[in-house]
């Protein structure tokens, strides 16, 4: 296994998804002394990586985190199903590229329920996801639907099911539902005021029963929203 060409693989979008986390846990295996050498080559790559690209240091260094934790936690003894989370926090790239990373990792079902949608950095993933045949859906609020800047009409005219609430109260979630299997939640909104500028913060878990009661409730709203 070529170390280098891996890790470089991993970093090119600046972060470490599940999948690459669970293959790099399996090819490095149990071995400390092969983890050393993968955690060295780790930290040679992305002082490497920020020399050449001084303006992407944040999100090689949260690829550096990420990797760093996988190879220096030992393995966990515990069931391999067991649930994980993560939880990750704003002004910065962290939520809005795990976000962005959910949404093209996604292969079959995308609920989305959020108070406003206005970074078309999050906009395009979730029409790219609509046009490669991921059934993505989106419950948004009906006042925030009409702001300037807003995308939820642009989402709705390339063919993304959109239903809004019809009160005069807002629909104020902010969680999507990916695959019915991990469920991204918390303050922080699909906005470029949330990754620039705000205090915000998001949970990505796959625990079962939180996924669960999330999937339950967006189903719930959808109905409400416009029918079944």
């Amino acid at each position: 296994m070529n170390i280098d060409a891996h890790l470089r693989e991993t970093l090119e979008d600046r972060r470490l998804s599940r999948k690459e986390k669970k293959a790099l846990r399996a090819i490095v295996g149990p071995s400390g002394t092969a983890r050393a050498e993968w955690h060295a080559r780790a930290f040679e790559i992305a002082r490497e990586t920020i020399a050449a690209h001084p303006d992407e240091q944040e999100g090689v260094l949260e690829w550096l985190d990420a990797v760093t934790r996988v190879l220096v936690v030992p393995p966990p003894s515990v069931e391999a199903n067991q649930a994980s989370s993560e939880v990750l926090f704003s002004p910065g790239v962290a939520c809005r590229r795990r976000i962005s990373g959910l949404l093209g990792e996604a292969k079959q079902d995308v609920a989305v329920c959020v108070f406003t949608i206005t970074d078309d950095r999050l906009a395009g993933p979730l029409i790219a996801a609509h046009r490669r045949g991921v059934r993505v859906r989106i419950i948004s609020d009906d006042d925030k639907a009409h702001d300037r800047g807003s995308d939820v009409m642009r989402l709705a005219e390339a063919g993304v099911p959109v239903r809004y609430d019809d009160s005069p109260h807002h629909m104020h979630h902010k969680f999507a539902v990916f695959d019915g299997e991990t469920v991204a939640t918390g303050s922080y909104n699909w906005t470029r005021s949330a990754a620039d500028d705000n205090r915000e913060n998001l949970v990505v878990t796959d625990d079962h029963s939180m996924v669960r009661a999330y999937a339950d409730a967006f189903e719930e709203l959808w109905k409400a929203y416009g029918g079944s």
